[in-house]
């Protein structure tokens, strides 16, 4: 990046910034918003559980150390941390992926049997933990609630057949947004420094009705 800035030549970045001092660096990035991601699943789960003395957690985090399970995991705990009928009871990486959010799950549910809700960082972790619940007898998505983060299309199946319950959106298609960045950057239009990528939120409905036309 310093040898683009050398050569006068703008840097634009896309998904992961680059943490440095010198803002000037990098003309401007584009990505999600991982914290409001996790965010928007503390509020569905706040607004969900609103008639519910107390709520059992069980926290399947993304790969350790990475942007995305730091993010999310602090979103989440701005939302429902401060709310004492929220407890986080079982934490650990399933590293993004279904075999090991499955394993993990089985841990959780032999050593914490009062589970209420799985919080899972990505699509993949949750239809694990789905595996998992189905094999003790339960069922996911009403016996034990599941929110989670991506929503790729077995994601959204899983959400649209009612085996979860609600998921915030993190869109791979950038490429809108940022060929108008890349194109506001040659006219030498001023871009801002940080664009979030166009994302929503989906409920079992709404899923239902995106199904379809999915791209991911």
């Amino acid at each position: 990046m310093k040898e683009a800035k050398g050569a006068k030549i703008p840097v634009i970045l896309t998904d992961r910034a680059v943490d440095s001092q010198d803002k000037s660096l990098c003309g401007s990035f584009l990505g999600p918003d991982f914290i409001k991601e996790g965010e928007s699943v503390g509020t569905w789960v706040k607004e969900n559980f609103a008639d519910q003395a107390s709520a059992h957690v069980a926290e399947l985090q993304g790969t350790t150390g990475s942007a995305p399970a730091n993010d999310r995991a602090k979103g989440f705990r701005n939302i429902v941390g401060s709310d004492p009928r929220f407890k986080i009871v079982a934490s650990q990486t399933g590293d993004f992926t279904r075999a090991l959010g499955k394993q993990v799950m089985e841990a959780f549910l032999k050593s914490h049997p009062g589970i209420h809700l799985v919080f899972a960082h990505n699509d993949d972790m949750g239809i694990g933990a789905i595996e998992a619940i189905e094999a003790t007898g339960k069922v996911p998505g009403k016996d034990i609630k599941i929110v989670t983060i991506d929503a790729v299309k077995d994601g959204m199946q899983a959400l649209a057949n009612g085996k979860s319950n609600f998921i915030a959106e993190c869109s791979p298609l950038l490429g809108d947004q940022r060929v108008s960045i890349v194109k506001d950057t040659l006219a030498g239009t001023s871009v801002e420094p940080r664009s979030v990528t166009e994302e929503t939120t989906l409920t079992q409905d709404q899923a239902v009705e995106a199904l379809p036309d999915r791209k991911y």
